[in-house]
């Protein structure tokens, strides 16, 4: 005979995205106001920044303008140290040193399950940054600042935090929500052309299996966004965002089934980056894995060719490269792909199955549970040709 307890509770979950310009300001509240509204003990909020270094360099006056925020607001924030500067890009979360560091400070300054660790950033910092306050203590409270296009739409606004290991992408990781987002506009301005463009295919992503009306607009925007039109950007932002959130406010915000749409590309994006060597941006290899999946889907029948053409003439317009050496295997084009090796990997986080988003039309996407390589091999081709399909015959 068997005893059992059952145990049975629910934990909610409530944060904003908030949008501002010029946030550490003396006249901008909305950081303090937040830590107010969120601290529960009787004392002040203690406040470790996590400074992306690079975001550091290229805003020269952010770190005097942390310290006399904090100044100012000192009946609000007690600021435990100088913030902590981390190198940005993949390779904070490719080495351990840096996930160290930041465990150190929160050691050596005392920041507690009441205190806050607040990460200014790409969305690697944020990643790593976050991983480290959900560790700590069991759960710091943390604040995300993204700084660039990727991190303020996608990235940033979401609920997963993560180093790589063993040469895969986001192999270490928790779900736990930030208690903020704050998206600030000015940080966008800095940003080089690479970046600036590398965050819209996120956008395009996310239009193309939700929202064919912000495929609509994206491509009546696309030549403004092309040139650095910051009220373009914005628009783009904030609409991607409020699809992120929504979805991940949804049935599986912790991705404990096999469904992951918002990975629309992001199979192939994932392996192109390593493959590369991180000389790929994260968006950049979207851009290639959108394209990548676009053309198959065609090759497929599942979208027509006027559907498939479209989306990646926007793609060029843009300013994405829609093809890179790595997705064919540089010794034999005609051996198994290396990339083929990003469904596998893919299948093993997913738990198992197989589980990739394609298209059914633009604005509606449709999950299969397999592909065919040989089929994707010719998608491949195809890019490889001239960056969009030829008209070739459907399987």
């Amino acid at each position: 005979m068997h005893n059992t307890i059952e145990q049975e509770f629910t934990v909610k979950f409530r944060y904003g995205v908030y949008f501002t310009q010029s946030l550490f300001a003396s006249d901008n509240n909305l950081l303090t106001d937040i830590l107010t509204q969120n601290h529960t003990s009787g004392s002040l909020a203690k406040v470790l920044f996590v400074v992306d270094s690079g975001v550091a360099n290229a805003n020269p006056e952010l770190l005097h303008q942390i310290n006399d925020y904090a100044t100012n607001q000192a009946q609000s924030i007690n600021l435990v140290a100088e913030p902590l500067l981390i190198p940005g890009g993949e390779e904070c979360k490719n080495n351990p040193i840096y996930l160290q560091q930041i465990l150190q400070a929160v050691n050596e300054f005392g920041v507690c399950r009441h205190s806050y660790l607040v990460a200014i950033g790409g969305g690697a910092i944020l990643d790593l940054a976050g991983f480290a306050a959900t560790i700590a203590h069991r759960g710091i409270r943390h604040i995300r600042i993204p700084t660039t296009v990727l991190s303020q739409n996608d990235s940033g606004v979401g609920v997963k935090n993560s180093i790589n290991a063993f040469g895969k992408k986001n192999f270490i990781g928790t779900f736990a929500p930030p208690i903020a987002v704050i998206n600030d506009s000015k940080f966008l301005l800095t940003l080089e052309d690479r970046d600036w463009r590398a965050g819209i295919s996120e956008a395009v992503k996310v239009a193309l299996i939700k929202d064919a009306a912000f495929y609509q607009s994206i491509k009546e925007d696309a030549l403004k966004l092309a040139n650095r039109d910051l009220e373009a950007m914005q628009r783009l932002i904030h609409r991607c965002a409020e699809l992120h959130v929504q979805h991940i406010g949804g049935a599986d915000p912790f991705e404990t089934g096999s469904s992951r749409p918002l990975d629309f590309g992001h199979w192939a994006a994932h392996k192109l980056e390593q493959l590369s060597n991180y000389n790929l941006r994260h968006g950049e290899a979207v851009a290639i894995g959108i394209a990548l999946d676009v053309t198959y889907s065609y090759l497929k029948g599942m979208i027509t060719q006027e559907e498939c053409h479209d989306i990646l003439d926007l793609l060029q317009t843009l300013g994405f490269e829609l093809y890179t050496p790595e997705l064919l295997d540089q010794q034999d084009p005609f051996s198994q792909l290396s990339i083929v090796n990003g469904l596998r990997e893919f299948q093993e986080h997913l738990g198992g199955q197989l589980t990739i988003m394609l298209l059914n039309k633009i604005g509606e996407g449709q999950e299969v549970h397999e592909i065919d390589d040989l089929l994707l091999l010719k998608a491949i081709q195809q890019l490889h040709v001239n960056h969009q399909p030829q008209v070739l015959a459907q399987a």
